[in-house]
């Protein structure tokens, strides 16, 4: 997936995330959105999948997908932290995951 920065989208990166449904947000290093000049404007708490307590920075990427693309809140993952794609951005750009097959799906929305 490729991460870019909203304010002046020439800056983007690929990344390989880890498509975690029962994450909320998704985790970007904080070097790369750093680089791409994404700045934070939150900060909040998480708690992780072994019930550990942390404290990030978020801030505002664009996230593209094949045809896709979506502003999403972004948290500023620090050394020992994985790249996690969260339900929020996937929703947001309107995918879902198929857990058998490992991909990621459009999503049909009902009006």
């Amino acid at each position: 997936m490729t991460v870019l920065n909203p304010q002046n989208e020439g800056k983007l990166v690929d990344v390989d995330f880890l498509v975690d449904s029962g994450a909320t947000h998704s985790f970007v290093q904080s070097k790369i959105l750093k680089d791409l000049g994404i700045k934070p404007n939150d900060e909040r708490d998480f708690v992780l999948a072994n019930g550990d307590l942390i404290t990030r920075k978020l801030g505002t990427a664009l996230f593209k997908f094949e045809n896709r693309s979506a502003l999403s809140q972004v948290v500023f993952a620090e050394d020992g932290d994985e790249s996690l794609l969260g339900v929020v951005t996937l929703e947001n750009m309107g995918l879902g995951l198929n857990p058998i097959q490992r991909v990621l799906v459009p999503l049909k929305f009902r009006a």
